[in-house]
């Protein structure tokens, strides 16, 4: 779901209009979302081919990782990886950000509001209240230096992250929660690179694989200010997870959402997700963990 989509250099390129109607929403979004596909997809296709001598020299016998069965007992025990080889160092892909961004670019900025940096998103904050059920998920992102060969971990940067809920809504935005900003908020990378958010497993709503936006920044001052942003992509869930968690109360919308979606057929993951899709440990009667490295 998408509107125009903005590159490296921060422009905020929405300018698509929206009437707040849920459904209506989701399904234009799929419309917006072409024109960056399209233009992913050649750009990749470019890239790649300029990349072929190189590739063929460096490359290293990665046999790829498969992710690991549900478990089927009662805790709803599961873990999935991404197959990323150490060696493998491209700045991650540039997705839109969608037509539910939050930074100021279509509509709300929640990034200028005290109290959006935060390490837990799943309570609104300031005048509302609202709070957002779902199995636990606490979300990692280590960003990296590409150009470092992504060893160099990228202290101070900052993340904006924010997901839709358990019935596939967006604060701010979706008729029911407009005046929440739950699942939103920020958080500067430590010595390590890191940011982490506690958070819920999110819906699968028509037309999209279960997916996270996040926007990295060189600074907190950066993201605070909704400026100069760095990258804008997406986190992609491994579908063994997501079947497990959709088996749980709450989630029942999105095991018919997600029947009709695959990774290879979603408009922004179709063209490659190796980079974006998450490593994901835990259970639904723990919580899950995703983890992800982010090199810009």
């Amino acid at each position: 779901m998408s509107t125009a989509p903005r590159n490296g250099s921060g422009g905020h390129g929405h300018g698509h209009g929206h009437d707040h109607q849920h459904d209506d929403e989701f399904d234009r979004g799929l419309s917006y979302d072409l024109p960056v596909f399209a233009r992913r997809r050649m750009i990749r296709l470019l890239a790649g081919a300029s990349m072929v001598p190189l590739v063929a020299a460096c490359s290293t016998d990665d046999g790829g990782s498969a992710d690991t069965a549900s478990d089927s007992s009662s805790s709803g025990s599961s873990s999935s990886s991404s197959g990323t080889s150490g060696s493998d160092c491209e700045v991650i892909p540039n997705e839109t950000a969608g037509p539910y961004p939050g930074d100021g670019s279509n509509g709300p900025n929640v990034l200028k509001e005290s109290g959006v940096v935060r390490q837990d998103i799943t309570k609104s904050f300031g005048s509302a209240s609202g709070v957002a059920e779902g199995i636990p998920l606490t979300i990692t992102l280590t960003v990296v230096d590409q150009s470092s060969g992504c060893d160099t971990p990228k202290e101070g940067a900052a993340v904006y992250l924010w997901h839709c809920d358990r019935e596939g809504r967006y604060s701010l935005y979706s008729d029911g929660v407009t005046e929440e900003n739950y699942l939103r908020g920020v958080q500067e990378a430590d010595d390590k690179g890191q940011v982490t958010f506690t958070s819920i497993f999110p819906g699968c709503y028509t037309g999209r694989w279960p997916h996270i936006h996040f926007e990295v920044y060189d600074s907190l001052d950066d993201a605070t200010a909704a400026q100069n942003i760095a990258a804008t992509s997406q986190l992609a869930f491994p579908k063994d997870v997501c079947d497990t968690v959709y088996a749980t109360d709450g989630y029942s919308q999105s095991v018919q959402n997600l029947g009709e979606l695959s990774l290879e057929t979603d408009m922004i993951f179709s063209d490659g997700y190796d980079q974006q899709l998450a490593t994901l440990e835990g259970s639904t009667d723990k919580g899950y963990t995703a983890t992800l490295t982010v090199p810009v």
